[in-house]
């Protein structure tokens, strides 16, 4: 009869299917014809009947249509590009910082270790006239590049008045060279001028500057005797000449350390031409900790390891601290942006209600709403992510010829090579730390979008059309 719809197996549409069925009698004549809220959704059931789910998700299509969609209200818009813009900001400050504070790591580990090796040995197994066998055993270890004896004291160093707190590194100059990059730094002077019993002295640049002593002074070094500590008597003086001068960078090198030769560093602290230990160069400095060992085990008992991270432990536990903190203060701008996305997805939620309610009418399960939402959420997430991976790559790659351009443009020094030692902006990429923060950024966006997806999956398609 007219207006009456059959429920019967007759009612089965074309392809058998009860949704198609739908479709062919809303579309019969004399039928009152529902009202479509917006061009998005009609393209997505055509698209629907044209190609079945299986081949082509509908949550996914229609996502992307909201993503791509110029309909929505400007605000809604507004704040999904800003969101984006966000989530890519965020993105490329923590990757460029994250790489910057890599380049100044970089720089002052190879600074630190310009003048110390990557190991020191000591003990009474290679504090002795033999050291030279107990270094024939430490070179057979697999990564040896270099031993080298050395000898240390606290002292203090004077001239016209001036008295400054210096460590005297005794050195030989013959070998040397195996273990540490001192003569690339020499500003003036020779390590060959290191003769043994000579006396001869070479200065760290700010601490010749603070003595006033240049090349060809002659300078007095004061050495606590075994006598001082015990019934207070006099320390021992001897006069050295200053024969050269370094610069390597560093405040705790140029202002408080002297190299001066093997014997005579042993010989201020009575122990004639015997060394403290050995300083051991490996081949590759990140895997110093594990070479160290190795040759520890070699030599047994009876000697003491460390290596360069121990040695400087408070500077890079310092730089870990810093990196640590500025990526959780960075993390902050992506977490400010997928919030965004949320408000966003929120008002695209409210403003697709009429949408939601007709794909939910027409078979759409409720996990199928929230894949759209999720699509769309992803979408921008991904999109952010991927721009600001590429923005950070570039500007970390290039921070060193930017840096100079804005300098010149405005008329300032980032670096002002009146105060700081490092006067370039330093650089080093790994692609660990890159893979991390766009994966850190990413998941925060996805965990933005799951509750405007779940809201969405909640509309009840009767109280959405009520007033259609």
């Amino acid at each position: 009869m007219p207006g009456h719809i059959s429920t019967g197996p007759e009612a089965l549409g074309v392809n058998g299917c009860r949704v198609c069925a739908t479709h062919e009698l809303l579309e019969r004549p004399g039928l009152p014809q529902p009202r479509v809220q917006s061009r998005s959704v009609a393209g997505s059931l055509a698209t629907f009947r044209a190609n079945p789910p299986m081949f082509h998700p509908l949550p996914i299509f229609v996502g992307l249509r909201y993503v791509r969609t110029r309909r929505q209200g400007f605000f809604v818009s507004f704040i999904s590009w800003v969101s984006m813009l966000g989530v890519c900001v965020g993105v490329a400050a923590l990757i460029t910082i994250i790489s910057v504070m890599n380049g100044f790591e970089g720089e002052l580990r190879s600074r630190l270790v310009a003048l110390t090796a990557h190991a020191t040995l000591e003990g009474p197994l290679v504090a002795t006239p033999d050291w030279r066998l107990r270094a024939e055993e430490v070179r057979k270890v697999p990564g040896t590049v270099g031993v080298a004896p050395f000898a240390d004291v606290q002292a203090m160093i004077g001239r016209a008045g001036h008295l400054q707190p210096v460590l005297l590194h005794g050195l030989d100059p013959a070998v040397e060279g195996e273990v540490s990059v001192v003569q690339e730094h020499l500003v003036s002077g020779q390590l060959a001028d290191l003769v043994p019993g000579g006396r001869h002295i070479i200065l760290g640049r700010v601490l010749a500057w603070q003595l006033g002593a240049d090349v060809g002074v002659e300078i007095t070094v004061m050495v606590p005797g075994r006598e001082l500590i015990s019934s207070g008597g006099r320390p021992r003086l001897q006069t050295f000449t200053v024969t050269g001068v370094f610069e390597v960078g560093l405040q705790e090198h140029d202002g408080g350390l002297a190299l001066v030769a093997l014997e005579d560093a042993a010989a201020l602290t009575g122990r004639g031409a015997v060394p403290a230990g050995l300083r051991v160069r490996f081949d590759d400095v990140m895997a110093a900790p594990a070479r160290a060992a190795q040759v520890a085990a070699a030599l047994g008992t009876g000697v003491v390891v460390r290596d360069w991270t121990q040695e400087h432990a408070a500077y890079f536990r310092a730089i870990r601290i810093e990196k640590t903190m500025m990526s959780l203060i960075l993390l902050l701008v992506v977490a400010v942006a997928a919030f965004n996305i949320v408000a966003a997805l929120v008002m695209v939620v409210n403003e697709k209600r009429s949408d939601i309610a007709i794909l939910r009418t027409l078979g759409l399960a409720r996990g199928g709403v929230v894949g759209v939402f999720l699509t769309q959420g992803l979408m921008i997430g991904a999109i952010g992510t991927l721009l600001g991976v590429a923005l950070g790559l570039l500007l970390a790659l290039n921070v060193g010829d930017i840096v100079p351009v804005l300098e010149r443009l405005f008329g300032f020094h980032v670096m002002d090579p009146t105060v700081y030692y490092i006067t370039e902006i330093p650089s080093e990429v790994r692609a660990g730390q890159v893979a991390t923060i766009g994966v850190v950024a990413f998941t925060l966006t996805v965990l933005a979008t799951i509750y405007p997806a779940l809201r969405g999956a909640a509309t009840e398609p009767a109280e959405a059309l009520r007033y259609e």
